[in-house]
């Protein structure tokens, strides 16, 4: 098969959905698909990349790591007649997702949309947040995924989400698959004396964007709580991004820094090497939609410490291979995090024995079996106009566009009404 694939974001960009379709990509392509990426440009992004379309977008929007395409579907017409696509998959519903929702129905092509992203636990990046926005963002998602052939939902979780907020396109559970076998190895001794952390520590680990809707405050103060009561204890964070220096000053008011190791972003063999120098891998997150670095911690043998939310209720079975917390308090988390350092060698190796049967099931393999499956069902049947849904999600991005014209005429008002009083106050009478 052809397909193409449409993202908003993609490698170098250190995030789930990059890491994703890149996932995805590198395995259709092994099994001998084409695979055509169209994503935005980012700073140093590969010098020579293989059927991949970069879009110019506007780099670091709003203060973000992020980069915002600017969709351009007439750009895409010479390469996508050389290509001859037979899929669609856009893993956005907006800028990039827009375009391949235009391309689908230009070419009456089946459109695959995955749902990766809770969006609304993501407007703070835009300008001028509001709940009316949110709420329009929401509704975005719902009405572009009921204009898709078919809806990929990370986990169950999401699934039943987005049941509740009334999406009736067919939607399958298709979660990101994991490279068990390259997880499995790891050179964690090395990397530990790389990083400064004693052989003999018990280290508690965490690898991800370093963002707020991660609830990165609330895992440095829960980790912090544990070292405090577990002097060999150490904290080893691999990743990236604004919240890092939320982080440090959390360590710095508890006088830890020396316990606190900052990776930053490593390649993907080095990350292989981060996983096996965890003893136990925590995760607060609450916003996610799978839990992709769950599946990988676990591939290497690494129990997990987090909260019950969607995405990691479907990875994390308590006492099993880890501790699934029902309850979002800080001591309760770092009892957590207690709760495996105590254990016996037996203890942690039937946890470690555990974490590695899960991964298994995450296996890239099954996962794009089940994804491919779904595309070339779509390719049999007919193609789907579906006018009336078209319509509907127009007028929702009308109604946004509308929003925030709204929202940036009060802005641009409210400064241009401090700037004027400012200057009335520093004007001599």
């Amino acid at each position: 098969m052809n397909i193409v694939m449409l993202t908003n974001t993609f490698i170098p960009h250190v995030g789930g959905v990059a890491r994703s379709v890149s996932a995805f990509t590198a395995e259709y392509r092994r099994r001998g698909h084409r695979v055509l990426v169209v994503a935005p440009e980012f700073d140093n992004q590969p010098a020579d990349e293989m059927d991949v379309v970069r879009v110019p977008a506007i780099q670091h929007f709003n203060g973000s790591d992020f980069a915002a395409p600017l969709p351009g579907f007439s750009l895409l017409g010479e390469e996508l007649d050389v290509f001859q696509p037979d899929i669609v998959h856009a893993h956005h519903p907006y800028l990039l997702g827009m375009t391949a929702l235009r391309i689908a129905r230009y070419r009456k092509l089946p459109l695959v949309f995955t749902h990766h992203t809770r969006y609304e636990q993501y407007t703070h990046y835009v300008p001028l947040d509001s709940p009316a926005f949110r709420r329009f963002v929401i509704e975005l998602a719902t009405r572009y995924a009921n204009l898709c052939d078919q809806v990929f939902a990370p986990s169950e979780s999401i699934a039943a989400l987005l049941r509740e907020r009334d999406v009736q396109a067919p939607i399958a559970v298709v979660p990101t698959g994991v490279d068990v076998v390259h997880y499995a190895q790891g050179d964690g001794a090395g990397f530990r004396s790389d990083c400064g952390i004693p052989a003999e520590a018990f280290v508690v680990g965490h690898l991800g964007r370093l963002a707020p809707e991660k609830n990165l405050e609330f895992l440095a103060g829960a980790v912090v709580h544990f070292l405090k009561s577990a002097p060999d204890a150490h904290f080893l964070l691999v990743g990236k991004g604004p919240s890092e220096s939320t982080i440090r000053t959390v360590f710095e008011a508890a006088d830890l820094t020396d316990r606190l190791h900052i990776a930053g972003i490593l390649q993907p063999a080095e990350t292989a090497d981060a996983y096996h120098a965890m003893d136990v891998f925590a995760f607060t997150s609450k916003s996610e939609t799978q839990g992709m670095v769950l599946t990988e911690a676990m591939a290497a043998g690494v129990p997990v410490v987090g909260l019950d939310a969607p995405g990691v209720r479907e990875v994390v079975r308590d006492q099993c291979n880890g501790r699934l917390l029902r309850e979002e308090n800080i001591e309760a988390f770092a009892a957590g995090l207690q709760w495996v350092a105590a254990l016996s060698e037996e203890g942690r190796q039937k946890l470690r024995q555990g974490a590695r049967e899960t991964a298994e099931a995450f296996s890239m393999p099954r996962v794009a079996d089940k994804a491919l499956g779904h595309y070339q069902a779509l390719r049999e049947k007919s193609y789907i106009t579906r006018a009336d849904e078209y319509e509907q999600w127009q007028r929702i991005v009308d109604r946004i566009k509308a929003e925030w014209d709204i929202l940036t005429g009060m802005a641009g008002a409210a400064t241009v009404a401090l700037s004027e009083a400012e200057q009335a106050d520093r004007t001599p009478p």
